[in-house]
């Protein structure tokens, strides 16, 4: 699949893209992310790329003309039609049903804003989807557009070394939406406390009881929603049930 990211900033995606596991996405064009920088499409010697708003206000908004010159040259080298991807406060939160939806597509054009934000008429012309991380505002959508390549290139066959890895994911289906249970490792006793026992005993029984009870308890106690997503969709036994029930 292929990414093509507008960014006034490229160069903070090849740190990124060099480092862990996902870099074996990026470097084998499994994920495919090519730069555009809109300042190579803007006029004059300073190549400006935005200008005050109409009306008055702070701040500056990115001006349509650049962005839609880019756009075209984006297209004309693609040749399909990849939706363009803005990254807005307005958007659809990215939750991990989207990022699986986005790992298995023919990728996407990505559209990092910056400023006060960008002329409309752009958006209403060529923005396909937006997308926001959350409830929160960020100075460009440039972690956004890491976040989402992030997610997607981890899904990727081969990017994980151990390819179950990603199906034991908090929110995945293999979970039933759950958050993910607790982990241990060596050595037992740290600092005076010990690894759980169920962990320790061998029975592959009680361990996974002991996994999936403390995967209800989190998920109930940190993101209650989830439990009753599950609930709704006939994913818990009459065990979860049990063990919600006890926990009050």
């Amino acid at each position: 699949m292929r990414f093509d990211v507008i960014t006034l900033f490229p160069e903070v995606f090849a740190p990124f893209m060099a480092v862990g596991v996902t870099r074996r996405a990026f470097e084998s064009k499994l994920v495919d992310v090519r730069l555009w920088n809109p300042r190579d499409w803007a006029d004059g010697n300073y190549r400006r790329i935005d200008d005050r708003p109409f009306g008055g206000g702070p701040g500056m908004v990115m001006m349509a003309e650049p962005l839609a010159r880019c756009f075209a040259a984006i297209r004309a080298e693609r040749n399909d039609d990849a939706p363009l991807v803005l990254f807005s406060p307005v958007g659809r939160k990215l939750d991990h049903a989207a990022a699986t939806s986005w790992s298995a597509s023919q990728g996407a054009i990505l559209l990092c804003g910056r400023y006060e934000g960008i002329d409309q008429r752009f958006i209403d012309s060529h923005v396909d989807i937006q997308m926001s991380l959350g409830d929160f505002v960020l100075s460009g959508g440039e972690i956004a557009a890491i976040a989402l390549l992030d997610a997607v290139a981890r899904l990727q066959p081969g990017v994980l070394g151990d390819e179950d890895s990603h199906h034991f994911d908090s929110f995945n289906a293999a979970l039933d939406g759950l958050l993910d249970c607790p982990h241990y490792t060596r050595p037992e006793v740290w600092n005076g406390r010990a690894a759980p026992a169920e962990l320790l005993s061998g029975h592959h029984a009680h361990i996974e009881r002991w996994r999936r009870d403390r995967r209800l308890e989190l998920t109930a106690r940190q993101r209650p929603e989830l439990i009753a997503a599950a609930r709704e969709a006939g994913r818990l036994s009459k065990a979860d049930e049990a063990f919600l029930k006890k926990l009050g």
